[in-house]
């Protein structure tokens, strides 16, 4: 199986300089025209998807729809791509988050997001393991995944083993990575991958 985790492209919250997250925010123009960049990379360049999965969260979904619109690929929405949830921070400016939710010098794997709520790293692994389990289970070699930057590395994480490990997702950027349903190896073959972008 080959999967693509793709990130959304650029969302109102890059401009507004707020914390997203769970924050809803719908893509820009901009945002559009590099999904509409990408897609037609692929349409030039086709990658023989057989299923996509995308976020519910408009940013991610938007994008999903302009990229599988072109390529005739069908789309299944999962709340299980959505980002991870920061509680109290959604939409709020950065700022002020700063201000009343100083970064702490540690943060056990169990614990909230924030003392006011939002998803521990624990929940977010477990999401992230039921996310890949819809997928390996939902039939398809090619599969495309839009999600967001957060999110797609948990999946990386997950994949590969890599639980401390970070890996780049600028605005419509995708990593891929082929599995084999007879062993558990993950070959990452791309990071931060943008062939349709200057």
């Amino acid at each position: 199986m080959h999967l693509t985790i793709l990130r959304h492209g650029r969302s109102r919250a890059d401009d507004e300089n707020v914390h997203e997250g769970t924050y809803d925010s719908p893509l820009t123009p901009a945002g559009e025209a590099q999904a509409a960049a990408l897609a037609a990379y692929w349409q030039a360049h086709p990658p023989g998807f057989d299923r996509a999965y995308t976020s519910t969260l408009q940013r991610a979904h938007g994008t999903a729809r302009i990229v599988t619109d072109a390529l005739g690929v069908p789309l299944t929405p999962s709340d299980l791509l959505r980002e991870w949830d920061n509680g109290p921070l959604a939409g709020m400016d950065r700022e002020e988050a700063l201000a009343r939710y100083p970064i702490p010098a540690f943060r056990h794997d169990l614990a909230p997001f924030t003392p006011d709520g939002g998803e521990s790293q624990a929940a977010i692994r477990a999401r992230a393991l039921h996310a890949l389990e819809l997928v390996w289970n939902g039939g398809g070699q090619r599969v495309l995944l839009v999600t967001h930057g957060g999110f797609g590395n948990s999946l990386l994480r997950e994949l590969l083993g890599a639980s401390r490990g970070w890996f780049a997702f600028g605005d419509t950027a995708f990593a891929t990575v082929r599995l084999n349903r007879g062993s558990h190896t993950a070959v990452l073959t791309g990071v931060n991958l943008t062939p349709h972008r200057p």
